[in-house]
């Protein structure tokens, strides 16, 4: 096996593994795969290793309880009131709040923190940017009142609901702003040292990361949610799921992440080992740039895609039910989700309407993550276009790399998952149905779509204070896109993970950065 780290630490783990077949007492080993991680700075990192990093990393003011997401919970600020113009909230800060560094909180790093996600202008930005700040005007809506109180003020047309729910986010994050202003080089805000480092007030600090190979927590003892029950948190960098299974298998990791259908099968059958499948509100889906080709950019190829995509076979015998058939931007279990699923498998009738339209010989090439399950269910998407007469070629490859290409719009088609930013509807709507001119990269962006109709409906669902009305808004952009889009929504996932059964106290919740190991224990 590769050695991961040249390091005392790894080679004094890797003994351990070797002689006991077991994983120090006061480390949990996790085996996953971290070559999609961009950077830990919360003002970047938009992929599932880096936010599910977050949680132990940092706080934010308010977040979601794990168990009841909806629910927003006090966190570095201890209560919250909401302006008389519904247009600003004033935060009351935990006076006894200290970061890792032993720095104290106030409200200058609510305000930096805040302030620099807008200014870095980085990809999760656009969850600020809702409320109507840029960098002109995010320092007169940020305002310290003194070092415990501070008031944020918005220029949008939302409610104070969901501004807090916006606040509740990884991007939202509050970092040091002491520690990172010492370690900025010219005008970056401290970007270059946080991609590989952390200044927050979470459980958990940044000890070692070295890029696709190891990622290293040490415990911050504190924390203001308490100190950690272990010591140290060691993710190992394992492409392959078998070889994952393996270490999982063997003892000489406590836990395996990113698992197939098929190691979770063999999993399940495993003495100490307990294979878990969590309710999930990741999507999975195929996406077209339709600007790619003239046969990609038109809709009626868009519905006989619909209909070439095998979402049975693939939800139940290639998935073995880890997955199950969900055609709606909004994840079951989320305000105003559709569960009605109107398409079926159908070549003969997906050949018909390529017919009527006069597409011919169309070919395309769908990249893709080369983990599980992104590459399976394109190899199965591949077989089962090609039931319609649609040759699909396949370009795997790195996480990271791939979703660079998406984001420069050098695709023909992404296979990829989806998972919320927040918890309230708006965060997939803003995603699938939103392409504003403000640049904003959006999966609508990305797919080199817009509808202004669509735009217009999705600022007003979000200010729209009668539920049933916004749940009525909701389902008619879910079926819009549904209907008519470069989208086709196929999946709904579980997350795939095992851990040997002398792990208590992991939690994970719907949304994917809700992984706490805080209270782990061995």
């Amino acid at each position: 096996m590769k050695a991961f780290i040249p390091s005392v630490l790894f080679v004094a783990i890797a003994a351990s593994f070797t002689v006991q077949a077991a994983t120090p007492a006061n480390t949990l080993v996790i085996a996953q795969s971290l070559d999609d991680t961009s950077s830990f700075d919360p003002a970047q990192g938009f992929e599932l290793t880096t936010v599910q990093a977050f949680n132990n990393l940092y706080q934010r003011l308010v977040q979601s309880d794990p168990h009841n997401p909806i629910d927003l919970k006090p966190t570095l600020a201890k209560s919250w009131e909401a302006g008389a113009d519904n247009r600003s909230l004033t935060f009351t800060l935990d006076p006894n709040a200290t970061f890792a560094s032993g720095n104290p909180l106030t409200a200058d790093d609510v305000i930096f923190s805040l302030s620099r996600v807008v200014r870095l202008n980085l990809e999760p930005s656009f969850v600020l940017t809702q409320l109507g700040w840029n960098d002109k005007n995010v320092d007169d809506l940020l305002t310290k009142i003194d070092d415990h109180h501070v008031k944020i003020s918005w220029t949008a047309n939302v409610s104070p609901s969901f501004v807090l729910s916006l606040l509740s986010a990884p991007v939202s994050s509050i970092v040091d702003s002491k520690l990172v202003k010492e370690n900025a080089k010219g005008d970056d805000l401290g970007h270059g040292w946080l991609s590989n480092h952390s200044a927050g007030s979470g459980p958990y600090k940044i000890r070692t990361y070295v890029p696709h190979e190891v990622l290293v927590f040490d415990a911050n003892p504190t924390s203001p949610e308490g100190a950690p029950k272990l010591k140290t948190i060691l993710f190992k960098n394992v492409p392959s799921p078998a070889a994952r299974r393996l270490l999982i298998e063997q003892g000489d990791a406590d836990m395996a992440r990113n698992l197939g259908a098929d190691q979770m099968a063999a999993l399940a059958k495993t003495k100490n080992v307990k294979a878990l499948a969590i309710p999930y509100a990741s999507l999975y889906f195929l996406q077209f740039n339709a600007k790619a080709s003239p046969a990609l950019g038109n809709p009626a190829f868009w519905v006989a895609a619909r209909y070439l995509f095998d979402y049975q076979g693939i939800a139940h015998d290639l998935m073995k039910d880890n997955f199950q058939v969900h055609q709606a931007f909004l994840p079951e279990g989320y305000l105003g989700a559709l569960n009605d699923n109107p398409y079926t498998y159908d070549p003969a009738k997906a050949k018909a309407i390529l017919e009527k339209a006069g597409l011919k010989n169309i070919s395309f090439t769908i990249s893709t993550s080369n983990q599980p399950p992104y590459l399976d269910i394109a190899q199965a998407l591949q077989a089962s276009f090609a039931r319609g007469g649609v040759t699909v070629k396949l370009d795997p490859g790195l996480s990271q790399q791939i979703s660079t290409k998406v984001k420069v719009h050098d695709y023909d088609a992404y296979m990829t998952s989806w998972g919320p930013d927040y918890f309230d509807p708006n965060t997939n709507a803003s995603a699938f149905a939103f392409n504003p001119e403000d640049g904003s990269k959006t999966l609508a962006w990305r797919a080199n779509w817009s509808i202004p109709a669509l735009n217009k409906l999705t600022l007003a669902a979000i200010a729209e204070p009668d539920q049933a009305k916004r749940v009525a808004d909701y389902r008619q952009l879910q079926r819009d896109v549904q209907k008519n889009s470069p989208f086709v929504i196929g999946l709904q996932a579980k997350s795939l993970i095992a851990v040997r059964d002398n792990i208590q106290g992991y939690v994970q919740g719907i949304n994917p950065d809700m992984v706490f190991y805080s209270k782990v224990t061995k």
